[in-house]
């Protein structure tokens, strides 16, 4: 029974616990905001491989042309989708013409699905595989306005344009900031395509998948251009500096950057009295590097006095690494107080492989939010539970007095039917 009653004790513990965390003042939520129409631009491989009949009985070309009119009449009306190919207007050899042969098939816009199927069934698998610039002109397709943009391509080989790699071609793109993302599916791929296709994607934040039957393909494009349709927060291009003096000033947002291997970058923000800095920063690794890494993310004052700071370390492969921090200025007295200037330096300890290009640096996204602080609290970040630590005290003491007298009870009990 002692057990029981402390088990019992235990959980009301737990249970406030739970309450208080959830009572603890949530994230930042952004700004509902009007979001621009997304645009999605498919661009399919119709070099002469695409002849292969290894789908399911039929021509990977076929496979494409069913997955692309299963797509079309399923492609959500807000999504403004546009079609590129590669390879499917030059015939001849020379190479160098070849590697031109990329042309817009339907125009990225409102959907019109019988012009767009009209366009599709007239495609013959031809000539090249020139990868690299047909990623330049799809991203050349959807670089005007804002809101989500993807490029879902459709290969079923190596690129044949090198030394254009392109893999540095994606890197280029998402170093532009444009919020650009490219998924890649290969059609029965080799050890070759299946490495090219995936650096692609990953350099964008992207996707790739293997696709061996026409219901992967047409199931897989159609989850793509349906993901271009879910609402998103489009991160803001900004460069940081060398020092905080120099630094960009942010506010409250999803902010992406380029860091070189080894280098800190530095940014600003303005906290009021009685505001809190949430702040997280994540470093990708779109190319070969080193085992060894980690990225650190630190809130100091003007006069480099640190506040606080978050690390994070790793060894072995990873795609990603990331770590934040939390700093809460205390609410004073004085209701004309200025606001405080936090500079928040990013360094990551990333290294390149032998043999891999530096430049551009390493994707680096950082959110920033500036809330109003939790009343009655100077620490935040230490104290996670809040007000909820008395209660949990409170429900201890309780449990543990409860457990007390109970015991005593039962014993008392037990001598009492001895003596009778």
């Amino acid at each position: 029974m002692i057990r029981r009653q402390r088990l019992a004790a235990g959980v009301c513990a737990l249970l406030a616990a739970l309450t208080a965390g959830i009572a603890f003042p949530a994230g930042a939520v952004a700004d509902e905001t009007e979001q621009a129409a997304p645009k999605v631009e498919l661009v399919l491989d119709v070099s002469g491989s695409m002849r292969t009949r290894d789908i399911d009985g039929g021509t990977r070309m076929a496979a494409a042309k069913q997955a692309f009119n299963e797509v079309l009449d399923a492609t959500p009306e807000e999504v403004q989708l546009g079609i590129r190919t590669l390879g499917a207007n030059y015939h001849g050899n020379d190479r160098k013409e070849g590697c031109k042969d990329t042309a817009q098939l339907y125009p990225v816009g409102p959907l019109n699905r019988t012009d767009a199927k009209t366009a599709v069934a007239t495609l013959a698998p031809t000539g090249w595989t020139p990868i690299g610039p047909a990623l330049l002109k799809a991203a050349d397709d959807l670089n005007s306005g804002s809101g989500t943009r993807r490029i879902v391509l459709i290969s079923d080989g190596e690129d044949t344009c090198q030394p254009l790699d392109p893999c540095e071609v994606a890197r280029e793109i998402a170093a532009k900031g444009i919020g650009l993302t490219i998924d890649t599916l290969g059609l029965v791929p080799d050890a070759k395509t299946r490495a090219q296709l995936s650096c692609i994607a990953d350099a964008t934040g992207g996707t790739y998948t293997d696709v061996r039957h026409k219901e992967e393909l047409s199931d897989r494009v159609g989850q793509l251009v349906d993901r271009a349709a879910d609402p998103v927060v489009t991160p803001v291009a900004t460069e940081g500096a060398e020092s905080c003096e120099k630094a960009p000033a942010l506010k409250s947002g999803l902010y992406t950057d380029r860091e070189e291997f080894g280098q800190q970058r530095w940014y600003k923000v303005a906290v009021e009295p009685g505001q809190e800095l949430r702040a997280s920063v994540s470093v990708a690794d779109d190319r070969a590097v080193g085992p060894h890494y980690g990225v650190l993310l630190r809130a100091v004052t003007e006069h480099g006095r640190e506040i606080v700071r978050g690390e994070a370390a790793g060894t072995g492969r990873t795609d990603v690494i990331s770590t934040g921090l939390r700093y809460p200025k205390a609410d004073g007295d004085d209701d004309t107080a200025a606001a405080e200037t936090v500079c928040l330096q990013v360094t990551q300890s990333f290294s390149a492989a032998s043999g891999v290009k530096t430049t551009p640096g390493l994707p680096l996204e950082m959110t920033v939010d500036v809330v109003d602080g939790p009343s009655g609290h100077h620490d935040v970040a230490a104290f996670g539970l809040g007000r909820g630590w008395w209660l949990l005290g409170a429900l201890v003491l309780i449990g543990f007095l409860a457990g007390l007298l109970w015991g005593w009870l039962s014993r008392w009990r037990v001598a009492v039917w001895r003596t009778n």
